[in-house]
């Protein structure tokens, strides 16, 4: 085995593992695929250790693989953090933030932090992705993102939760809806009586309703399904039927007096929290930190 690493050899073998095929590597690198492949097999013959497994649908590390892949994602973050401490001697006028988030956050973050942090720091890009709360989970572990927002995500090893903030899930219906008037909640038996629209089941929101089905043995079954909550707010403002979110998911809709909450009277649901979340041992960039500040002090997902 060699005693030292070549580094140049290891981002072919990485990015042969993010795409998930030699080919796709190559591409993205703009090289051969036998380029790649003979960069990986000197990677293996220096370290005296096979690092990939081929197979038809593609590659998968192995386990000597999965330890250089974390390796390297972590020098990738050092990186990171040496340009964002060059960057704070500049006074925060370049660099970027990456916020992996789920969709019912997105009016709250750009109504509250991004205000503020665009007009202090008109230098720092910031790139927003949305994804559902397993994949929010797995890019924060996997630094494709700095910062994650996720609505009721399951324990994580890997992650840890830089705020928390109980929000029930609620029960999200339009103007007209009837039972306004007359009720302050809806029992599991009324909200199983009414179509509803629901997001997949790697969603937080989705998870929760499945867990009640469990509980209660009922049946909440979706009318239409869909990974978009702009959809499923659709859904209810046409009134064709009702749909299950955290207030601060629908707070612009609410004001403007175009739907309503409605608070549905079990503790599984009542136990709902939203979350922002980073990577265990992640030092955050300058300009993230002042991001995550803001967000904690300027979202109404985690005010009191």
């Amino acid at each position: 085995m060699a005693e030292t690493l070549n580094d140049s050899r290891i981002v072919y073998f990485f990015e042969a593992v993010r795409c998930g095929t030699i080919r796709a590597a190559a591409d993205w690198l703009n090289v051969a695929p036998s380029a790649v492949s003979r960069q990986i097999g000197l990677l293996e013959q220096e370290l005296d250790a096979p690092l990939i497994e081929r197979h038809a649908r593609g590659v998968k590390t192995t386990e000597a693989g999965a330890l250089l892949v974390a390796y390297f994602r972590e020098q990738l973050a050092h990186k990171d953090d040496l340009i964002s401490q060059m960057q704070a001697l500049r006074g925060l006028r370049t660099g970027q933030v990456n916020i992996v988030l789920g969709e019912g956050f997105v009016s709250d973050l750009l109504a509250g932090p991004m205000q503020h942090f665009c007009k202090q720091y008109a230098g720092i890009k910031v790139n927003l992705d949305v994804a559902g709360t397993n994949e929010v989970i797995r890019k924060i572990s996997e630094d494709e993102g700095d910062i994650g927002l996720v609505y009721n995500p399951p324990a994580d090893p890997k992650i840890v939760s830089r705020a928390i903030r109980t929000q029930p899930l609620m029960a999200v219906v339009g103007p007209d809806f009837h039972r306004t008037s007359k009720h302050k909640s809806l029992s599991i038996k009324e909200l199983a009586s009414y179509p509803i629209a629901a997001a997949y089941p790697n969603y937080g929101t989705r998870q929760m309703l499945q867990a009640v089905e469990f509980a209660e043995k009922v049946r909440l079954e979706p009318a239409v399904t869909s990974n978009s909550f702009a959809i499923l707010k659709q859904y209810v403002s046409y009134g064709l039927g009702i749909t299950c979110l955290p207030a601060f998911a629908v707070t612009t809709e609410v004001d403007a007096g175009e739907l309503k909450v409605i608070p549905i009277d079990h503790p599984l649901l009542q136990q709902g929290e939203a979350h922002l979340i980073t990577r265990v041992g992640r030092k955050l960039s300058v300009a993230s930190n002042k991001m995550l500040q803001l967000m904690i002090g300027n979202m109404r997902a985690f005010s009191k």
